[in-house]
């Protein structure tokens, strides 16, 4: 019997060309809500699911039965009841490595945009309001030989690290990560306690994964804890961040600007007070979102959807323990 795919968002013909080889596809590209009745009747005889950008429960596995692997198009899991689908001996899989340098590319911009106020005076040219020379109200803050303190160390971390210590001469403390020596060897990188990298940093980059331990870990005490000119960078998750704690500590002076790519809901709600801030660079969630990352990505997880549906070990696994049970 033919296995069965149940596919969504973000997949391009030459991905579902590759998967029709080997499964029955059943795509639903526009999918608003897992609780579409045809996607449910779908994923009912699916024996993989592949997408993105869906929050999978217990209850909808529970309406998946043959359900064997799941190849998300992300990094992070947080969409995902790991432990569940553990349970359950159901492969979960995503996509490191393929997004890392991508998505530093953007955090770099964000320090870069919210330290010269690039997005702010871009509007003040396109406003007509450039008569004369600029002074010290259009002045922005260097980047170059700054300290960059990296909350979150790994490999989107060090990437961002690196383009700091290599290209602009920049100091590079970190924290919330295990000692890191050869990073420390090739960037000059030094380790320091959460509280005192907030208190040392001029830009503070965070790029940790969305955990129990890591939800609002920044709050009002965080943003008390770092410099008045410091710049705040957040390319990792929303929910990392208490947002009422930051748009206080913005509107109050209390730091100096942010440059945010996640919030804790997305899309940015039209009263949200952060993107009408100047002190703010918001983008949309747009950390992988190019041709090549997304295209990269994608392959990627239909290289792993392929190798788990026919019984191999996928390429990006992110609970071992499922596979292990699997092999008996």
């Amino acid at each position: 019997m033919q296995k069965r795919i149940t596919a969504f968002r973000r997949l391009g013909q030459h991905h579902l060309e590759q998967l029709s080889e080997h499964f029955h596809v059943d795509y639903f590209p526009e999918l608003d809500s897992a609780d579409d009745p045809a996607f449910r009747e779908a994923l009912r005889e699916a024996h993989g699911l592949i997408g993105a950008s869906l929050r999978i429960t217990p209850e909808l596995l529970d309406d998946a039965p043959n359900l064997e692997a799941i190849a998300s198009i992300s990094v992070g899991v947080d969409n995902y009841p790991v432990d569940e689908l553990t349970r359950r001996d159901i492969l979960l899989c995503n996509t490191p490595d393929v997004l890392t340098e991508t998505t530093a590319d953007t955090g770099f911009s964000l320090i870069m945009a919210s330290a010269r106020r690039v997005v702010e005076l871009a509007d003040f040219v396109k406003r007509g309001d450039w008569t004369e020379s600029v002074g010290p109200a259009q002045f922005g803050s260097d980047v170059h030989g700054k300290t960059l303190g990296m909350v979150g160390f790994g490999r989107i971390g060090a990437a961002v690290a690196r383009r700091g210590a290599l290209g602009f001469g920049m100091k590079v403390l970190y924290s919330n990560a295990s000692p890191k020596p050869d990073l420390e060897r090739e960037l000059g990188a030094q380790r320091r306690e959460f509280d005192e990298l907030l208190a040392e940093a001029d830009f503070v980059c965070v790029t940790v994964p969305l955990t129990a331990e890591t939800t609002h870990l920044f709050g009002a005490e965080q943003f008390a804890r770092m410099k008045s000119s410091a710049i705040f960078v957040n390319i990792a998750r929303g929910q990392v961040v208490d947002e009422p704690a930051l748009i206080d500590a913005l509107e109050t002076g209390e730091i100096r600007a942010a440059g945010l790519d996640v919030f804790a809901k997305e899309p940015l709600p039209a009263d949200s007070p952060l993107p009408r801030m100047a002190n703010v660079v918001a983008l949309p969630h747009i950390g992988s979102a190019t041709v090549e990352t997304r295209d990269a990505m994608a392959q990627r997880a239909v290289d792993n959807i392929l190798r788990a549906l026919s019984g191999e070990r996928p390429i990006s696994l992110v609970n071992d323990e499922a596979w292990t049970s699997r092999q008996g």
